[in-house]
């Protein structure tokens, strides 16, 4: 494959931000943290993060479960395959990331936080918050799912009150409405890409994720690149006990394009399976998302809520949600 090169860069090219003053309440330490993780966003738009309240333990467990999910039988699979409201299991070629794009060289699997029954038959009707999609086996799948889910949900949360520090607004401005957030997790799991197929294979082509934060784990394998503002495409290595943060669409959105949505894509050249971890925080179906402007700066976007804009870029994008569509986008890495 000699397509889609990226630059090695230093793995310190990429901010790594030690998120531990945020979890111990001290005030001086926040505002340090929270001046790093502007300016990433206003750079980059991706950094890493350690100290990130997920215990290592519970990536470990995380990671065992889905590749034991992954390595059953597709029609086993397929018995849990995605539902109209975003949840379940998407197989090899039902995903790509724009309609010129090949499909994606990858497969995964889709939840989101856990509803009562009334509550899942109501959410349904967003498209975003119906039930999840649970597998009989592995039979720890979905406490280990969940417990990894509310970990990471928990870890954005913090992210938001430290970005809304940052910006001088109240701690909880992204956050005011997060008791049922549309947060959604995503398993990813990516075969060896052999090297005979043709340019413009991806595992995952280049994209911009749709939502607010995007928090990544991926295995030390590797394939991750994100595009810098130069246009070049560097490597995102795997570094060990951290998660990769990007901004998402609709947090450059909500900061009037203050904060960057970067474009990235995995390659995974490896010659071996690989496997990421993807949880993209947002707040409620129902959050308003209006464009915070500096000093007398006019807004780029109208008001929008939260969940009516995500699910109107599931529906330009994904087949199963739009049967005259040949391509679909699942804004994962």
């Amino acid at each position: 494959m000699s397509y889609a090169d990226a630059k090695a860069i230093a793995k310190s090219a990429i901010p790594v931000i030690d998120m531990a003053p945020l979890h111990d309440g001290t005030i001086d330490g926040a505002r340090h943290v929270a001046r790093q993780l502007l300016n990433a966003a206003e750079t980059i738009g991706f950094f890493y993060v350690c100290n990130h309240g997920l215990p290592k333990d519970l990536i470990a467990r995380t990671d065992a479960v889905a590749r034991r999910f992954f390595s059953l039988p597709l029609e086993q699979k397929q018995q849990v395959k995605v539902t109209p409201w975003h949840r379940g299991y998407i197989r090899i070629g039902e995903a790509k990331m724009y309609e010129t794009a090949k499909p994606d060289l990858k497969e995964s699997f889709i939840w989101g936080m856990e509803l009562d029954h009334e509550a899942a038959q109501n959410g349904a009707a967003h498209s975003l918050r119906g039930p999840n999609q649970w597998p009989e086996f592995p039979a720890e799948m979905r406490p280990t799912l969940n417990e990894f889910f509310n970990a990471a949900n928990q870890c954005g949360r913090v992210l938001f009150r430290a970005f809304a520090a940052g910006l001088g607004l109240d701690l909880d401005h992204f956050t005011q409405q997060f008791d049922r957030p549309i947060t959604r997790g995503a398993l990813i799991f990516y075969p060896p890409q052999q090297p005979d197929l043709t340019e413009g294979q991806f595992g995952v082509a280049p994209h911009t994720d749709y939502g607010c934060l995007t928090l990544l784990y991926q295995d030390p394998i590797g394939g991750l690149q994100v595009q810098g503002r130069n246009g070049e495409w560097v490597v995102a290595h795997p570094i060990e006990e951290t998660l990769v943060v990007n901004i998402g669409d609709l947090m450059a959105r909500w900061t009037n394009n203050q904060f960057k949505s970067t474009p990235h894509r995995v390659i995974n050249r490896s010659g071996r399976q690989r496997l990421s971890i993807g949880i993209f925080v947002d707040p409620n179906y129902e959050t308003e998302v209006v464009p915070i402007c500096r000093d007398r700066e006019a807004p780029l976007f109208a008001p929008v809520a939260c969940g009516d804009y995500i699910v109107s870029r599931y529906d330009a994008s994904f087949a199963y949600r739009n049967k005259t569509n040949t391509g679909n986008k699942n804004g994962t890495a």
